[in-house]
């Protein structure tokens, strides 16, 4: 589990395929490795990844075909800056909100403009996953936590403040960038909740409908 609050930044060193399976090595002399051990996580862009070597200059972790396939992850290559974290522990400051580094689906800049000191970034989600972001609700984009100022259809509006601009790879962001978007964990239990017993039919593993909705007084 994590936070959604950036630690340090890393640059990828390598990306390379090796039996069947990837191999990324990130560079991160700025991050912290006194309390990281073999097998620790650490989030990449918002993907939770396992530490299979680490020194004091960056790590490296094994990166499955499906993870690539189903992330941004596809489009890195050596030089590209990433957000990292890692994994919280009973003493870290919850200054975010809970995430658990599964990347729900790749999200798109759509406009990207000033809002005072501030960026107002608008990005576009797949439409599986709109049900689950709300108003004032939390996201994360590319391991980032954030507060959703806007919603409208499978668009979302956030505000980055100067530090989160300077403290991630937002900086980097243009129109048409892609990015990794995880939903708030809390939305997706609920749904499940809200389901019932039905939740147990094969038929319910597409989530709530209008139907189903309808069909309990959900007007």
């Amino acid at each position: 589990m994590f936070t959604g609050i950036i630690e340090a930044l890393g640059q990828v060193s390598e990306l390379s395929l090796r039996s069947k399976e990837w191999r990324l090595r990130v560079s991160c002399p700025a991050l912290d490795f006194s309390d990281v051990k073999l097998g620790d996580s650490i989030a990449v862009n918002g993907c939770c990844l396992t530490v299979t070597d680490f020194d004091l200059q960056g790590f490296s972790a094994d990166v499955s075909n499906e993870t690539i396939s189903l992330t941004t992850f596809r489009f890195l290559k050596s030089g590209s800056k990433v957000n990292l974290e890692k994994a919280l522990t009973p003493r870290t400051r919850l200054g975010g909100h809970l995430v658990s580094g599964h990347v729900d689906g790749v999200g798109e800049i759509i406009s990207l403009s000033e809002d005072g000191g501030s960026w107002r970034l608008d990005v576009r989600v797949p439409d599986e996953l709109a049900k689950y972001i709300a108003q004032k609700g939390s996201v994360c984009i590319d391991g980032t936590s954030l507060t959703v100022n806007a919603v409208s259809g499978a668009v979302f509006g956030v505000n980055i403040i100067p530090h989160t601009q300077n403290a991630t790879i937002i900086h980097t962001y243009r129109v048409g960038h892609q990015v990794n978007i995880e939903v708030d964990l809390i939305s997706r239990y609920l749904e499940r909740l809200i389901l019932g017993d039905k939740a147990a039919q094969p038929s319910a593993g597409g989530g709530l409908t209008q139907a189903f909705l309808a069909e309990h007084g959900f007007n």
